[in-house]
């Protein structure tokens, strides 16, 4: 039982880390997966932000389990969770769909809540 929430932490930071490479290296299309359209030409400063950010989260979540452990990992979700949920708020503001905001931010916090209670239970 103690490997399913590692590698669910694990997949976690890593998807993470890779959606802050894509915002850094693609950001319109990024932007687009996110939910919330960027047009081709416009400046891509804000994105790339984003894409620093995330990939910035999904390193020290990697890190924290690496060289702290399981618990500091799980209130580091816990507190994450903020974000997809933030993201959620921001697609439906901002004229994204609803299958966005709820399909992937929503259940993005979601699982990633499921994640920190299968640390913290360790």
């Amino acid at each position: 039982m103690t490997i399913t929430p590692y590698t669910l932490a694990v997949l976690l930071d890593l998807l993470v880390l890779f959606v802050g490479a894509r915002f850094l290296y693609s950001p319109h299309a990024a932007a687009s997966g996110y939910g919330v359209v960027s047009a081709p030409g416009t400046p891509t400063a804000y994105l790339r932000i984003k894409g620093l950010r995330d990939g910035s989260y999904g390193l020290l979540g990697l890190a924290l389990l690496a060289f702290v452990g399981p618990r500091a990992e799980a209130w580091y979700m816990l507190v994450v969770a903020l974000l997809p949920l933030g993201d959620t708020l921001i697609v439906l503001r901002n004229g994204g769909s609803r299958a966005t905001a709820f399909g992937i931010h929503l259940a993005t916090a979601v699982l990633v809540l499921v994640a920190a209670a299968l640390l913290f239970a360790l």
